[in-house]
């Protein structure tokens, strides 16, 4: 089982980047999933997730009106769309999956069972 993230890079604030989290070796149509992101010397920290069926979401207060989360339950992905990056987006953002089925999500990194590698995002000011 292996979550791939893609699409991270270095944007000067205020533009936008779009992440994408590609599952591979089981499906996850039928589970919640989850983008977390961890910046050096901080906990990671919830950035949004997304029910199993795509119906409902769940943002952080710091990316509130500026990330949308959204999935392809078909082609197994979930992206995560950035605008209005600040420096302090500046972080390792990693994709999460539940193992269990028809879930609406969590905001605690411990209720995910899969994780990817992360890929860097880095706001310059």
């Amino acid at each position: 089982v292996q979550l791939v993230e893609s699409g991270g890079g270095l944007v000067q604030a205020g533009g936008s980047l779009r992440l994408s989290c590609t599952a591979s070796g089981r499906t996850f149509r039928s589970s919640a999933m989850g983008w977390f992101r961890q910046a050096p010397g901080k906990e990671r920290e919830i950035v949004a997730f997304i029910s199993w069926n795509g119906g409902s979401t769940y943002y952080g207060d710091s990316v509130k009106g500026r990330f949308t989360i959204s999935r392809d339950r078909a082609k197994n992905t979930m992206d995560l769309q950035m605008n209005n990056l600040k420096p302090e987006d500046t972080a390792v953002y990693y994709c999460a999956a539940e193992s269990r089925a028809y879930g609406l999500g969590y905001a605690q990194a411990n209720q995910y069972a899969y994780w990817g590698q992360g890929t860097q995002v880095t706001v310059s000011s």
